[in-house]
């Protein structure tokens, strides 16, 4: 059974940074690409960044890049997103997803696993 846990979501103040950590198990996770989603209230689930399986190969969403990095440790099978200068407009339910192919897609119907999701509230 595969499992995706993420966890690190908490409050925090606009230009505060959090890192987050999705836990993988049930699944051969050096195989796997891993993403980052995240939804707002109201709104759709969105794309925020992902990195290919081995090579580190790393992807943004424009609000992202420049402020967000994605990597992983394939040896603790986990993915982190580590998030900078934090904004209010960054408050969100934050997702990570699992797609088995070596090289990270953007649209969310093509993953095959997702985590439960964790709370991200930036206050102004």
């Amino acid at each position: 059974q595969v499992q995706l846990v993420e966890s690190g979501g908490r409050l925090v103040q606009a230009g505060g940074s959090l890192r987050l950590s999705c836990a993988a198990s049930g699944l051969t996770f050096s195989t796997y690409s891993m993403a980052w989603f995240r939804q707002a209230p109201g709104k759709e689930r969105t794309f925020v960044a992902a990195i290919s399986a081995r090579t580190s190969f790393t992807w943004y969403s424009y609000s992202a890049k420049g402020r967000f990095a994605i990597s992983r440790d394939n040896a603790k099978n986990t993915v982190y997103l580590q998030m900078n200068n934090l904004k209010p407009e960054d408050t969100a339910v934050y997702f990570c997803a699992a797609v088995a192919r070596s090289v990270p897609v953007e649209f969310e119907y093509q993953y095959d696993y997702w985590g439960q999701g964790t709370q991200v509230t930036v206050s102004s």
